[in-house]
């Protein structure tokens, strides 16, 4: 590996990790906000989100990168389709948090590494280790313990791992950089957003934007804490192959996993602890290989 090489993969690294800390504790956040409905949060969470990347864009002074995407018919339709997918993803996640499916969400990204690594393999003809395939195989058999015994809510499990593996995928692919790409799709769910806002707005329990000021100050919060990692998840999109990007995943999920123990108070069962081993073990082997090939080539 070269040292440019290497470099790529040390800052995509760190901005997957970065990304999915902050999403690993983002259930701590949504208790804030547990009183305002899915729909009407995640409404606010894309108001806020487009002023602040807005401001983003202006300070690096990438306004010409998103003229440039805005003309080219192919990044408009392959961003129309991510912000679709994110938009379904934050709907079915708080939902599932707010109804206290804390694992349920959990099992949702336990399962998306295991669709990166499909669809890198499958699409983008990414190739494994034998390693790596076991990693695949012992945290597959982790995750099959966990949908044997969460049939009835598998449908949340399934929707958040597929439209957040496409999403990504798209966001791998789609020629533009990470922010302005961000900027775009939030401007596309702009005109939804405004108007589930305004349908709220409207019931007799009125806005809860305009009910509290210490709710509206964590709903405004919820823009920078929608930014921030999917910029840094757009960015690791780019500069790892998806399958690497997937296995750093299984970091996300393991915080909510144990979340849902400490905070939320939900029971651990048997089968739920063999999949957190499995899905550890997994993990372990994962990074051991990616480390010792990365060793190899400056050792000689």
């Amino acid at each position: 590996m070269t040292k440019a090489a290497q470099s790529h993969d040390r800052t995509g690294l760190g901005a997957a990790l970065g990304a999915y800390v902050i999403w690993g504790f983002l259930p701590l956040y949504l208790i804030l906000v547990k009183s305002v409905p899915a729909f009407e949060f995640v409404g606010w969470r894309i108001i806020w989100t487009l002023p602040l990347c807005l401001l983003i864009v202006a300070f690096r002074k990438q306004g010409t990168e998103i003229r440039v995407a805005l003309r080219n018919r192919k990044v408009l339709t392959l961003l129309l389709l991510s912000a679709t997918l994110i938009a379904v993803n934050w709907v079915v996640y708080v939902w599932a948090i707010q109804n206290g499916q804390v694992y349920a969400a959990s099992l949702g990204y336990y399962i998306n590494p295991l669709v990166n690594v499909l669809l890198g393999t499958l699409l983008l003809g990414e190739r494994l280790t034998r390693p790596q395939w076991l990693a695949v195989a012992l945290a597959g058999v982790g995750v099959s313990l966990l949908l044997a015994g969460a049939l009835t809510t598998l449908w949340i499990s399934l929707t958040l791992a597929l439209s957040f593996g496409t999403y990504g995928l798209i966001r791998k692919q789609v020629p533009v950089g990470s922010l302005p790409g961000l900027t775009i799709e939030s401007a596309i769910l702009l005109l939804p957003a405004l108007g589930v806002a305004w349908y709220y707005a409207g019931l007799p329990a009125g806005s809860a934007f305009a009910q509290d000021i210490g709710l509206s100050l964590a709903i405004m919060l919820g823009g920078a804490l929608t930014a921030f990692p999917l910029l840094l998840f757009a960015i690791a999109a780019r500069k790892l192959p998806y399958s690497t990007l997937g296995f750093i995943q299984f970091l996300a999920p393991s915080i909510v996993f144990i979340l849902g123990l400490t905070v939320f108070g939900e029971d651990l069962k048997p089968v739920q602890a063999a999949c957190f081993a499995c899905i550890w073990g997994a993990a372990a082997i994962f990074v051991w290989d990616l480390w010792s090939r990365s060793r190899t080539p400056a050792a000689s």
